[in-house]
């Protein structure tokens, strides 16, 4: 169960959304449903795409679109425009949701009688057949993935670490180019497995790499979590499974294309 702090913080999503009005919304005829404590509690074609801020959307989906669990109560927060409620399958519960009524403003009017799901509170989400990971993908979001057979090479702190003509590039939307370079191009004495894990919703489950190096007295640098690789990705991305990627944008890290040394990009990584 959600603590009432937890709560707390969708009510005042609530207010911002119905003060504010979202960012923008999207009507998709994808069937969306949700899978919780192995059961569908939502099945519809009638979600909607909802940005509560720049970055990515939402699902919300219509109230008549769940079918099972779905305990909702009158509002306790003094506003009969949206209110929190609870998610019940056999022992399991939880009550990171929010439901909007009826009757709201001109800006929030795609909101009526919707329910936000917390992402995470979730086992799984399926888009169709297909699961998603994190949040759904943006459809205004783009990723590309094009083999090259530019020389590249990629150094840490001056070292050579990588050196291949043939590489992926991937194009992700709002994101500076990477580099995929395939696992026998890596000097793989400088690699060791970090066990962190990240999950994207756009390429998929990454595993991770320190990277050491010798330091100048004899001792061992390590850079953590630098480089990091898909073992099955996607099936848009599936060209980069099991290739190497650094992070570009990290201090002491350089990338080297056609001899020519690329400006670092600047990202939230950074």
């Amino acid at each position: 169960m959600a603590t009432s702090h937890a709560k707390s913080d969708l009510l005042k999503l609530g207010k911002t959304l119905l003060e504010n009005g979202p960012v923008k919304t999207l009507a998709t005829s994808r069937r969306i449903r949700i899978l919780f404590n192995n059961v569908y509690v939502a099945d519809t074609t009638s979600a909607l795409y909802v940005w509560e801020h720049e970055y990515y959307p939402y699902y919300y989906l219509p109230v008549e679109s769940f079918t099972h669990g779905l305990h909702t109560c009158l509002p306790s927060n003094d506003d009969p425009q949206y209110w929190t409620a609870a998610l019940r399958v056999g022992a399991r519960t939880t009550d990171r949701i929010l439901v909007f009524g009826d009757a709201l403003s001109p800006s929030c009017k795609p909101l009526e009688r919707t329910v936000r799901v917390e992402f995470a509170a979730a086992d799984v989400w399926f888009e169709e057949d297909v699961p998603i990971y994190v949040h759904p993908k943006d459809p205004f979001r783009r990723v590309d993935v094009l083999h090259s057979s530019r020389a590249l090479e990629i150094r840490v702190d001056g070292h050579v670490v990588a050196q291949t003509s043939s590489s992926y590039h991937l194009h992700e939307t709002g994101l500076p180019c990477r580099f995929y370079v395939p696992a026998t191009a890596v000097a793989r004495d400088r690699l060791r497995e970090s066990g962190t894990t990240t999950a994207c919703p756009y390429k998929g489950v990454a595993s991770y790499y320190h990277v050491t190096l010798k330091g100048d007295e004899g001792g061992e640098r390590v850079y953590g979590d630098l480089v990091w690789y898909y073992k099955t990705p996607t099936l848009e991305c599936a060209g980069i499974a099991g290739c190497l990627c650094f992070y570009h944008e990290k201090d002491g890290v350089e990338v080297r294309l056609d001899g020519n040394v690329l400006q670092r990009p600047k990202t939230r990584w950074s």
